[in-house]
């Protein structure tokens, strides 16, 4: 399998790196470095997120990468992110935009 990004997905994670980053340069890194690695795991277990408990209609799925939550789906032999949240936010239908 092969990781991927949306482009939308991708503009998230850059956004909530540098948001971390205004804050804690340090943190930012550490998020950065989790995220990369239970990401990268998704490759050899694709499977392993959760169906998200708001939509469990839809083929996408989820891992935490606190305080984060990153959506993804499966198509042919890739792991494609279309999105991340903040926990705070209110959780919308993800698309592949």
């Amino acid at each position: 399998m092969k990781l991927d990004f949306t482009p939308s997905a991708e503009e998230e994670f850059v956004e909530a790196v540098e948001y971390i980053y205004q804050e804690n340069p340090k943190a930012a890194l550490v998020f950065h470095q989790k995220a990369g690695k239970i990401l990268q795991r998704l490759k050899q277990f694709p499977e392993s997120g959760r169906y998200l408990p708001e939509f469990p209609g839809l083929p996408y799925r989820e891992v935490i990468v606190s305080p984060y939550r990153f959506f993804y789906r499966l198509s042919g032999n890739t792991v494609w992110v279309v999105a991340l949240w903040h926990f705070s936010q209110d959780v919308k239908q993800p698309t592949d935009d």
